[in-house]
């Protein structure tokens, strides 16, 4: 432990801990979480986007106690970030899914649970006193995707995030060239990667290969092994339509938000038929390789909402001065997979925590700089 505390201590960026990750986990793993689809030319945009924003600081106001608190959904949150879905993170950390959202509970943020994820909806729901959103990934069986938004709503989630740019599943070529996959098969590249990795290897050897919790049964399928997870991506609904949406709008209770979106008309047409919240995503680059990166749409979708409806954005945000740029650019609150993950793969939850921290020193130091002492006000920072 005391080892892994002082690696943390000298972590002071995401970049930081992603370099510690890519150095305990093995390459495929790595790669697995680190990489995009394909050319990989909007993961990188991505990030560069957010580098491409410039601030204009203001000056001569009173920034001794930035304020970084929000509200998103109607409630209050201690600063204007959400964790992102992600799937098959006990491939960095046991348990990795409890440790971030514990995580996230102890800085007072939302924590979303993805429908691949390696933790059931009910587990996490018992292990962790905090906000809980469930992603739902859409289905072609009708009947399932009913039977995983009851569950979630009986669990206790307050918000249902449904995908919509996963009508197939992208072309992650660092994963084919891998072979990653869950379970992990046991090739000589596998062996090799745990002896060089030992300590990676001893938690997979622990606590055993990841398995999707939440589709556990799908299709008649006893276990969520390779064959099921082969299954759920050969199932993605790519008929999913406006209508199909309304009808889950009805369906679920609580708070809606639709994540993957990138163009300003579909966004008016979401706040139009009830949404809670829209999540402009372009899968982390995961997805479309050549989609828009996530900053660049941001003001126009923001324009055309003109606040109707809280606007999330994830993808590339790796700074605490990122989150200041969104708020500017009209964001509510930005959503953080892989800087969380990173984390999360180097100590657990106290890398998750460390991650999340980084986030929020960066963020209010940022907001000191720039003369914003409320993040509510941000959008003051932009000529233009």
């Amino acid at each position: 432990m005391k080892h892994t505390d002082s690696r943390l201590a000298k972590a002071f960026s995401i970049a930081d801990l992603r370099l510690l990750a890519q150095k305990r986990l093995p390459q495929t793993v790595f790669e697995f979480i680190d990489g995009g689809a394909e050319d990989e030319i909007t993961l990188r945009d991505n990030r560069a986007a957010f580098e491409r924003i410039k601030i204009t600081p203001r000056i001569l106001n009173d920034v001794s106690a930035p304020d970084t608190s929000t509200s998103l959904l109607g409630k209050e949150a201690k600063a204007p970030i959400v964790i992102a879905p992600m799937g098959s993170c006990m491939l960095a950390w046991p348990n990795a899914d409890i440790a971030i959202a514990r995580a996230a509970a102890a800085h007072g943020l939302p924590y979303t649970l993805s429908t691949m994820s390696n933790t059931a909806m009910e587990t996490m729901a018992d292990a962790v006193q905090g906000e809980l959103w469930f992603q739902l990934y859409v289905l072609k069986d009708r009947s399932f995707n009913e039977q995983l938004v009851e569950r979630a709503w009986a669990a206790g989630y307050s918000a249902l995030v449904v995908t919509v740019d996963l009508q197939a599943g992208g072309k992650r070529e660092r994963d084919l060239k891998n072979g990653i996959s869950i379970p992990l098969q046991i090739s000589l590249k596998q062996v090799i990667s745990g002896m060089t990795h030992p300590g990676w290897a001893w938690q997979m050897l622990r606590h055993g290969s990841p398995q999707f919790q939440n589709v556990k049964g799908y299709m008649g399928q006893q276990n969520a092994d390779l064959t099921i997870a082969a299954k759920v991506g050969q199932s993605l609904d790519a008929a999913f339509s406006w209508e199909d949406l309304s009808r889950l709008r009805d369906q679920w209770k609580g708070k809606l938000l639709v994540k993957g979106v990138e163009h300003p008309l579909d966004a008016a047409r979401l706040a139009s038929l009830g949404v809670d919240s829209v999540w402009i995503s372009n899968h982390g680059g995961r997805q479309l390789d050549g989609a828009l990166a996530t900053a660049v749409a941001l003001p126009a979708i923001a324009k055309e909402l003109a606040g109707k409806v809280d606007v999330i954005i994830d993808s590339g945000v790796r700074r605490g001065v990122d989150i200041l740029k969104a708020r500017a650019l009209g964001a509510q609150a930005v959503a953080v997979g892989r800087a969380v993950l990173f984390g999360a793969a180097v100590a657990g939850e106290a890398g998750a925590r460390h991650a999340l921290q980084i986030l929020i020193d960066e963020l209010q130091l940022s907001m000191k700089l720039s003369g914003v002492g409320a993040v509510k006000n941000a959008q003051a920072l932009l000529m233009s």
